[in-house]
């Protein structure tokens, strides 16, 4: 089953960040990796936030769609037309892939390590 999970945010400072979205829209930290990543209750989808690190998308905010299998989802929505960007890897919490869409969208597949 594929499903939103997140949506990501670069950031280069990821406590200024962390703090704004915490502070000024009362957002819950669920989660934070140093200045590597964080993630926030954005009630319902979780709001990610990406250190220097984690920035697969470079620079661009994406959505990600946690999948049962990284690698499959792949081959299909290549073949459907999208470009694959990196990966399938695996990073610091789960695997991971970075395609563009045929508009040329990022977006990330991911599922547990």
């Amino acid at each position: 089953m594929t499903r939103i999970g997140n949506v990501l945010y670069p950031a280069k400072d990821v406590e200024a960040a962390v703090a704004f979205y915490r502070d000024a829209l009362g957002l819950t930290v669920k989660f934070q990796d140093g200045s590597r990543f964080a993630a926030l209750d954005g009630g319902g989808t979780t709001f990610a936030i990406a250190g220097e690190e984690e920035d697969v998308t470079e620079g661009v905010p994406a959505v990600s769609f946690r999948v049962d299998d990284v690698k499959a989802t792949t081959a299909e929505v290549t073949a459907a037309g999208a470009r694959l960007v990196r990966g399938p890897e695996e990073g610091p919490h789960e695997i991971r892939a970075v395609l563009r869409d045929p508009a040329g969208n990022p977006f990330v597949l991911y599922s547990s390590k």
